[in-house]
């Protein structure tokens, strides 16, 4: 049974949320010239931690019809399988669902509290609204178009505003440019981990960018979505203090091998290397300013 909550955490996902979260403690603490707060560190990634797990428990749950058809899932996409192999029950994950729910909102009014900053909580409410949006009705948009959007709005703008605020960042100073910066390749990033899913996405209605475009024009289109963060990165870096430096060939490398590796039909092994590509660029460019931010 651990094994099977294992599978269904999905835990190598949390660098998506963890990393957003770190940059935003990190940019307030570089702009108020104070130290990071420990302790409010551990709170904001437990935040962290506890939205991750409700959004791959969720997501599992509201995709499980469109997971059986699916045939060419990946350690990247079409969900954990727990539901499809009969590992653990639909309400079993439900139930945990709304668990890591409330305790993330618990969280977050203790965060509140604690570090004066009540903005702490209708972030984390938007946090879980925007995965509702994403995967249940009325809105499911998801499958209705426009998924991939909600996705970004949280990993982009909703979690680093959240770990700015925690450390104390004052929300008029906050680096909108760098939101800007980070906007395309996470856009480029949730176009990617649709690629293996393109059957099933088209069989279950379920319209992804690869599902409606295909898989060869999502490819480009991640590069150019990468090539416009790379373009805004002097903008976007300049706001915290960073320059555009050599480290920004990273992200470029591994943008251009997405189209480059061909063909990658869904569940072949290139798609599988398109899809990673697309993940290092976009956590390079997230990792590598924290980095710098960190050291100095």
């Amino acid at each position: 049974m651990s094994r099977a909550w294992l599978q269904a955490s999905r835990l190598p996902s949390q660098s998506y949320i963890a990393l957003p979260l770190l940059l935003g403690q990190l940019v307030a603490v570089r702009m108020r010239g104070q130290s990071l707060d420990l302790g409010t560190l551990v709170g904001v990634q437990l935040f962290g931690l506890l939205d991750q797990l409700f959004i791959v428990y969720a997501n599992d749950w509201a995709d499980q019809e469109t997971d059986r058809r699916n045939r060419t899932a990946t350690v990247f996409s079409g969900g954990s399988r727990v539901l499809v192999e009969g590992r653990l029950s639909p309400r079993a994950l439900g139930t945990a669902a709304l668990v890591c729910a409330g305790s993330l909102l618990a969280v977050s009014v203790g965060l509140a509290v604690a570090r004066g900053a009540p903005l702490l909580v209708p972030l984390a409410v938007l946090a879980l609204g925007l995965l509702w949006a994403y995967s249940y009705p009325p809105l499911r948009l998801s499958y209705r178009g426009g998924g991939e959007w909600l996705q970004v709005m949280g990993v982009a703008g909703v979690l680093p505003l959240y770990g700015y605020v925690a450390q104390g960042g004052v929300l008029g100073h906050f680096p909108w440019a760098l939101v800007v910066l980070l906007l395309p390749t996470h856009l480029a990033c949730a176009i990617a981990t649709a690629l293996p899913d393109e059957p099933s996405d088209r069989e279950s209605g379920k319209l992804t960018v690869p599902a409606r475009v295909g898989g060869e024009r999502a490819a480009w289109g991640i590069l150019t979505l990468n090539g416009l963060t790379l373009a805004l990165a002097p903008f976007g870096l300049g706001s915290v203090g960073l320059r555009a430096d050599a480290w920004l060939l990273v992200p470029a490398v591994a943008a251009l091998a997405v189209p480059l590796v061909r063909p990658a039909p869904p569940g072949s092994k290139r798609v599988q290397v398109r899809v990673a590509a697309a993940i290092t660029a976009t956590l390079a460019t997230v990792a590598l300013p924290l980095i710098a931010l960190a050291a100095s």
